[in-house]
């Protein structure tokens, strides 16, 4: 069922705690933002509330902390950038619970901004304790979840805070449940699913949920070599999981009797070290050599691929296509990007690593959507219920 929104709830002179996810890259030498892109993903809920004069009280969490204060992931520096971006002042709560932060709150004013400490100073955050909840929920009248990234996970934030306070979608959520809810639902045929990444295992669900809706797997990456060695293929020093070859063996077995077409490389780049220092070779995937890893997918496996996806109305994408952080071995990853960009097809790129691909490449603009939530968006495309999401309130039928 779909679920409110801030469309649905009146939040004019109300406090509304926001869960936004400002966990933006840092500069740790200098404290500088490198990519303000999840600040911005949220500027539409913001922007709603202000005019429609609520008082604002964001909270996030950024970085690791696990439960101490960490200097150098205080908010202070999200705070600024996101008063440059709306253009209107935004204050800092020196916590986000107790009573100097609820008397903050309570003297916001209409239109206000105020956003709280870093909310993973404290253990009890990721440990979904109650009273931290509570001590949260006092802060405001109303709940806001439009932080889809940490909607797979069961915090006080995300979801304990629900049981006190009415809880409804923010834009971004609304967007994200919306566009990835679509692939299962109602894609437009050819569709197709390009996956990558290390493991089988991540993305076994997701295969497997998504079988009976799609019409082509491709698959690349570091997972193509469990696949490959499951045909029967010598893959070197790759990295294979050894108990998924079985089941990678079943997953293509399937796809053969639904009439899927589930393609592997053709030829691959390998390589003795996985390494800046490190040079590829192409080699057809007959060839592949025992002392070597594979560290990307060939110019055969692109064209091969690009072939395919040219003829989807529909693409989804998850997992690099090779070592993407060596640049010498990050070819075939940049190629299919910018094939996807070039598309007129509804593209659709999962959270994460993949996401930020795409973000570097500034090609963010060319892609139907670009999901903020990497762990979020595969598991809500194994079709497990997403906790974060699971607590909002649904729309009347």
């Amino acid at each position: 069922m779909a679920k409110k929104t801030i469309r649905d709830i009146e939040v004019e002179g109300k406090r509304v705690l926001v869960r936004v996810d400002f966990n933006v890259p840092l500069d740790m030498k200098t404290g500088a933002i490198t990519d303000d892109s999840r600040i911005r993903a949220a500027l539409p809920t913001i922007r709603y509330l202000v005019d429609h004069r609520a008082k604002v009280i964001l909270c996030s969490h950024l970085g690791r902390p696990d439960g101490k204060v960490v200097e150098e992931l205080r908010m202070a520096p999200i705070a600024q950038r996101l008063s440059q971006l709306t253009n209107l002042p935004v204050s800092t709560a020196s916590d986000c619970i107790g009573a100097d932060v609820e008397k903050a709150a309570s003297t916001l004013k209409e239109g206000d901004i105020l956003l709280l400490e870093n909310i993973r100073f404290h253990t009890e955050e990721e440990a979904n304790d109650p009273f931290f909840a509570q001590a949260l929920a006092k802060l405001a009248d109303i709940y806001v979840d439009d932080a889809f990234g940490t909607a797979h996970r069961a915090h006080a934030s995300t979801v304990g805070i629900a049981k006190y306070l009415p809880a409804v979608a923010g834009f971004l959520m609304e967007k994200e449940l919306k566009a990835l809810g679509s692939l299962l639902t109602n894609p437009e045929h050819p569709f197709g699913a390009l996956l990558g990444g290390a493991k089988v295992s991540d993305k076994i669900g997701l295969i497997q949920n998504i079988s009976d809706k799609v019409d082509l797997l491709l698959i690349g990456g570091g997972m193509a070599a469990t696949f490959l060695k499951a045909q029967g293929y010598e893959v070197g020093l790759s990295l294979v999981e050894t108990d998924k070859q079985d089941l990678a063996h079943e997953l293509m077995e399937a796809a053969k009797r639904k009439g899927i077409s589930l393609l592997v490389p053709a030829d691959v780049m390998v390589a003795n070290s996985i390494s800046a220092e490190a040079t590829g070779e192409i080699v057809p995937i007959a060839d592949i050599p025992t002392n070597k890893s594979i560290v990307d997918i060939g110019p055969k496996t692109v064209e091969l691929f690009s072939q395919q996806i040219r003829q989807c109305q529909t693409v989804f994408w998850n997992g690099p296509m090779g070592v993407y952080e060596i640049p010498q071995f990050a070819r075939g990853t940049k190629a299919m990007v910018e094939l996807l960009a070039s598309m007129k097809a509804t593209t659709v790129i999962g959270g994460g690593s993949t996401a930020e691909i795409v973000e570097e490449m500034n090609l963010t603009h060319k892609m139907t959507h670009v999901s903020t939530g990497g762990g979020a968006s595969l598991n809500f495309l194994k079709g497990k219920s997403l906790p974060g999401v699971s607590v909002l309130l649904d729309k009347e039928k």
